[in-house]
């Protein structure tokens, strides 16, 4: 097979931004880093891609030897290819993020990697351009849930409008006003409410509810605008 000769030669990566939540706030899965250099220091989950695989089957392959699971959201998010960012060796990485459901996660990966799940808002220091790539994905995040329904894929099966409303605060690190937050909600026909309550927060109890799964596969490219009027937030927001 003929060659680019004359060409050079460089690394190619995949790096993933692992968000999950757990009923309270927004988190991030990382890693302590197995090999040098920064061996021991915290990393986003990533890994080289192989001869044979491309980038989307790469990350996928690292994603499920980190938690066992498949058909996951996932999203190509950005290339970083500075020169230096790499202190070892020039490496060009491909980002993508990923929405885990905390309830369905299981934990494979090798104790010597220590994963360990951080809230958004208290990331710890991370190797290389990686606090970069979160930062660019936590604002994407952000973008695509104001028009678009994916932030159901980090919920269980069941849950309620409270608990969903909890969830778009912790991603805008904002307070929304319950009223607005429910009549949106309830107007995208997207959530099926169950018989059964949750009777933990009162006597009364929140109803609830499970996606409809036809109507949410019709709509998650479908603009919804979830977010988008000053009268879906409270006066005050959250720092």
């Amino acid at each position: 097979m003929r060659k680019y000769s004359q060409q050079s030669r460089f690394l190619l990566a995949v790096d993933c931004i692992i968000f999950g939540y757990d009923g309270e706030e927004l988190k991030l899965l990382v890693i302590k880093r197995g090999f040098s250099p920064m061996k021991g220091k915290w990393s986003l989950v990533g890994g080289f891609v192989g001869a044979k695989e491309s980038t989307d089957e790469a990350a996928r392959r690292v994603l499920n030897s980190l938690t066992g699971l498949e058909g996951m959201y996932l999203e190509q998010l950005h290339t970083f290819s500075a020169i230096n960012r790499d202190t070892q060796e020039r490496t060009i990485s491909v980002a993508y993020f990923a929405l885990i459901d905390l309830q369905a996660y299981r934990q494979q990966l090798s104790e010597d990697y220590h994963p360990q799940w951080f809230s958004i808002n208290h990331v710890p220091d991370l190797i290389f351009d990686h606090a970069e790539m979160v930062d660019m994905a936590r604002k994407h995040l952000r973008y695509k849930a104001a028009q678009h329904p994916l932030l159901f894929e980090l919920l269980p099966d069941k849950f309620t409008i409270p608990q969903l409303q909890g969830l778009y605060e912790s991603v805008y690190n904002s307070s929304f006003d319950s009223g607005n937050f429910t009549r949106k909600i309830n107007s995208t026909l997207l959530l099926t409410r169950l018989d059964e309550k949750d009777r933990a927060g009162s006597k009364k109890g929140a109803y609830y509810y499970k996606v409809n799964t036809r109507k949410y596969t019709a709509n998650l490219n479908s603009f919804l605008h979830f977010v988008n009027k000053p009268q879906d937030l409270k006066k005050s927001s959250r720092k």
